[in-house]
């Protein structure tokens, strides 16, 4: 039975540590990875523009042996030219994977519920598991143990802050997410999150107040104030999120050496200052290339066995 990753809810947190055990492997040795998914191809849908999640699958693929083939929003034209679910078993005939990068997450449900063969979510509007994993991989490899961390996320309750929420919950990390009135991540993935909070130890803490959430955290995390298809509020949100800037002031109230992340790409002076990002204490870039390492493990775990 094909196995699709559209949320870190999907996964177990069997599966989870499987994945970072594996992406601990192919970081240390590509070459031993080098025919794993020989034979094998992978289709990007992109609807949006992308750096990170398109380059690291096509290069993530072409270690591992196989091919990619991108197809961008002219070409595809989901919905419009056709419906979703003609494209997914078209293309299923096709491919051995799908990776899609939408706006709305219900093109990813649709997808995978006709689709054939995995789909993996490249981020849409609820969720970004690629990324979430990459992330909780990076600070794993930093502080080893999860379950002896407090992560502050400071911004946006978006797709990014949804997924770790749940990325969080699941392993156990403790996560404190401050987002300005009216900005909070949804009510339901707050709930769930917390639920599964409860079976992991994860401590779960949601306010309006940046200062208190980075209290003593250990990572601060921050995204745009404003993601692709809300650019016509970016003037209004600056104005609104001026005081969650990522600055030296505010990660004084943090830990001593705190690590600071952000999902790329930045708007530097926005979100966060020139200095941050670049001081001895951001980990953007190690962020960055992580998302290869355990991009290459999901695929393994997806597309390796059929």
């Amino acid at each position: 039975m094909k196995k699709d990753l559209l949320s870190i809810g999907d996964l177990a947190l069997e599966e989870i540590n499987a994945i970072f055990k594996l992406a601990e492997q192919l970081k240390k040795n590509k070459k031993r990875f080098a025919k794993t998914l020989s034979g094998k191809t992978l289709a990007l849908i992109f609807q949006k523009p992308s750096n990170r999640t398109r380059v690291s699958f096509e290069v993530g693929m072409y270690q591992l042996g196989g091919n990619s083939l991108y197809l961008s929003p002219q070409e595809i034209n989901l919905g419009v030219r056709e419906t979703i679910g003609d494209v997914a078993r078209t293309i299923s005939r096709y491919v051995d994977g799908v990776v899609l990068r939408t706006f709305e997450h219900k093109n990813c449900l649709d997808m995978a519920q006709a689709a054939t063969v995995p789909v993996i979510n490249g981020l849409s509007d609820f969720s970004h598991p690629c990324q979430a994993l990459a992330d909780l991989f990076t600070i794993r490899e930093k502080l080893k143990d999860l379950k002896k961390v407090t992560l502050a996320y400071v911004g946006d309750g978006n797709n990014v802050c949804n997924s770790l929420l749940f990325a969080a919950a699941k392993t156990g990390m403790n996560i404190s997410v401050a987002t300005p009135k009216g900005y909070a991540p949804a009510e339901n993935v707050v709930k769930l999150s917390q639920a599964i909070a409860k079976e992991t130890g994860s401590r779960i803490k949601i306010t309006e107040d940046p200062f208190s959430a980075v209290d003593s955290a250990q990572v601060v995390y921050t995204d745009v104030w404003a993601s692709m298809g809300q650019e016509e509020e970016i003037n209004k949100r600056k104005i609104i999120f001026k005081d969650f800037q990522i600055n030296a002031k505010l990660l004084a109230k943090a830990a001593e050496n705190v690590l600071v992340m952000h999902c790329l790409p930045a708007h530097r002076g926005e979100e966060i200052t020139d200095e941050v990002m670049e001081s001895r204490n951001s980990i953007v870039f190690d962020q960055a290339e992580n998302r290869m390492h355990v991009q290459k493990a999901i695929l393994i775990k997806l597309l390796g066995k059929n």
